[in-house]
Parts: C-alpha cells; structure tokens; sequence
C-alpha cells in the first residue's frame, strides 16, 4: 500500500515494488481474506480471471499469519513490532488476565491507543487522495476498523452487486484509493476446508466481483489484488492440558490453534525454559517454541518492537508445524470443528499472491 499510494502522489510513500506512477490516479486494492498464493497455481481453473491477472510477484505476510496482523501491517506500512496488532488474541497488560479479541475488539480498549501508527488512509487523505474503504456493513463501527483503517471513507455492502457499484462510485474522483474487501473464501475454508465445494463456489465468486469491477471501473484504473495469508486444512489435533502436560504453569492462552501466546503463572525464566522444555519433549519437530525474548530477537515481529506491543506477546510462543492445531480446551469443540486453520509460519500461510490488471 505505501507504493500504491506513493504512485497516487503521497510524497511521505516509498514505492518498494517499483509500480511508478498511476496511469490515471485510480487504483483500487482487492483484499481477499485467505487467498493464499498455492490457490491460483492448484484451483486456476475455478478462477479462470484471476488467473489471467499478470502476477507482480509473491508477498510473505507478517507473523502471525493472521488477519488483524496482516491487515494492521498493510495499512500502516509499518511490522507488528511497531503497529501493535500482535496477534487474533492477546493479553491485555496489566488487566488482570483479560483477552482482547482484535477482530470483535472491547470498548474499555481505546483502538487508537492500541494501534498508534498513522493509517496510510489518514496520511493520503490529508494530502488530498480520496480513500474509501468498501467491505460488509457490520465492520464499520467495530474497534478493529477504527484502530487499523480509520481515515478512510467507510461504504457498507452485503451483497456483490452493491461491492461493486461502491467501489466503481469511489473512483469517480482523481486522486483517489479504494480498498475492498470480502471474507467469504476465508469463512468457507475455516468451516469447509480449502477445495471444499462450499470453499470453491466462494473462490468462483471472488472470480465473479473480479470480473465485472475490470469491466465497469474507469479506463485507465489500476486493479491490485492480494491476500492477507493462506490456509492449511487440520491434519491433526492437539488439546491443550487434555491427557497432556501443556498446560501445566500457564495461568492463560490467546493467540489460535496455529500459534499460541502462552502467559505462565511465574515470569521467571526458569518457568520459560521450563514450559519449552515440557513442550519440545511432548510435541517434537511438531512445534518450535520461542520466549517473548527470543521471538523478538530473532525478528519474528520485525526489526523494532514497541515496549507496548512487546508486553502483549505471550512469555512463550508455540507455533504448530505441519497440519497440526493446538486447541484451547475451554474453546476445542469450536476451535476444533474448523478444517481450515491459518496463524503459522509455513510458506502455505504465509505466501500470499500480488496480481495486477489495467483496465
């Protein structure tokens, strides 16, 4: 998005993937919650105009692989390190134990203050660059929407023809950015499975709103399409505390089945090395674990972590290998009834597509 909005005139952006300048001052970004980049090579006949879109290469998204992570680190431009969204679910510090859901959000979290970073919808607005934000009515008002995409024109849409029509509207003006968004392919994976009829009928229908914005956006209007991360379906299921040890000195669990932040009862380190330890020795290769430390250390969160995104990691951080998921046991029916899982580190949830069309 900062090289997107950089070819749109927004001095403050660095064009990173060399797009140049926008050929007639409209680009329109289609977000596809869970389009992983495997889709297009293993499903192209399900998806025959996506498949026709001239790819500008593959994205690997921040870690986690998760929608509020990913998102948050594609409007601000900026790593989970610096914006703060650290995950599905975190601890909120010093609050006695209580979860933030990121996506449902909590009205005692201010999302401003939980998410500091300028949107770069705040900045293009601010330099004149009409910005719209097209998506599901129900995401307007929510904290999530305030802490990652305010600055932008909001324009509720429930159904396909309306999606589009909004976003054909909001590139009447020049300069102007339209970010849309849809969840259905998402939603079909997690409930379904990745190559599901129910997953399939979805990825024809992101096919479908394709189409017909190439045809009815104004000539000359750059169509960017991407994803936030991809999708594995479970393999293998793993309950927390359940005939397990894995629970033993963690007072509370967040993040979701495919990484875990871990809070442990002690903040000693001798407690840290302690839980790894117990784990490594249950789960083997089929987990790589990380103390809030080492995790930053090594960079999973990007080059600089704010203390306060530092302090909503977990004291251990369990990512799952392979196609295994780690369910919460006050949570397993739920967690466990989705097929389709993202959150890891594996190059399935992690490579997303970047495709490009000029109408």
């Amino acid at each position: 998005m900062p090289s997107i909005f950089s070819s749109l005139g927004l001095l403050t952006a660095h064009d990173s993937i060399g797009c140049g300048a926008s050929p007639s001052g409209r680009e329109i970004l289609f977000l596809v919650d869970g389009l992983g980049s495997d889709v297009l090579s293993e499903y192209a006949d399900a998806a025959p105009t996506l498949s026709a879109m001239k790819s500008h290469g593959i994205i690997t998204t921040s870690f986690p692989s998760t929608t509020a992570t990913s998102l948050a680190t594609l409007t601000t431009g900026q790593m989970p390190g610096a914006h703060g969204m650290m995950g599905y679910t975190v601890q909120v510090p010093r609050s006695g134990g209580r979860v933030l859901n990121t996506l449902k959000w909590d009205e005692r979290v201010d999302p401003v203050m939980w998410q500091p970073v300028p949107t770069l919808f705040e900045r293009a607005t601010e330099a004149g660059i009409t910005t719209t934000h097209v998506a599901a009515k129900r995401y307007e008002n929510t904290g999530f929407t305030r802490a990652v995409f305010r600055g932008a024109h909001y324009k509720g849409a429930n159904i396909a023809s309306d999606l589009i029509s909004e976003t054909v509207a909001a590139l009447q003006k020049t300069p102007s950015f339209v970010y849309l968004y849809v969840n259905d392919l998402d939603s079909a994976g997690h409930s379904d499975g990745v190559g599901s009829d129910k997953w399939l009928a979805a990825l024809k229908s992101v096919d479908d709103v394709a189409g017909a914005l190439m045809q009815k956006v104004p000539r000359g209007t750059r169509f960017w399409l991407t994803a936030d991360h991809g999708m594995i379906n479970v393999e293998e299921k793993v309950v927390m505390g359940l005939d397990n040890e894995l629970l033993t000195d963690i007072a509370l669990i967040a993040g979701e089945p495919r990484m875990r932040h871990l809070y442990l009862s002690s903040d000693s380190a001798s407690a840290e090395n302690e839980v790894i330890s117990r784990w490594e020795s249950a789960l083997g290769a089929h987990v790589i674990m990380h103390t809030r430390q080492s995790a930053i250390s090594a960079g999973l969160f990007g080059p600089h972590v704010s203390r306060d995104a530092a302090e909503r990691v977990g004291d251990v951080i369990a990512i799952a290998q392979g196609n295994l998921v780690l369910l919460d046991p006050a949570r397993a029916d739920k967690e466990g009834a989705m097929i389709g899982h993202h959150g890891g580190d594996s190059v399935v949830e992690t490579s997303v597509p970047l495709l490009l069309h000029t109408a």
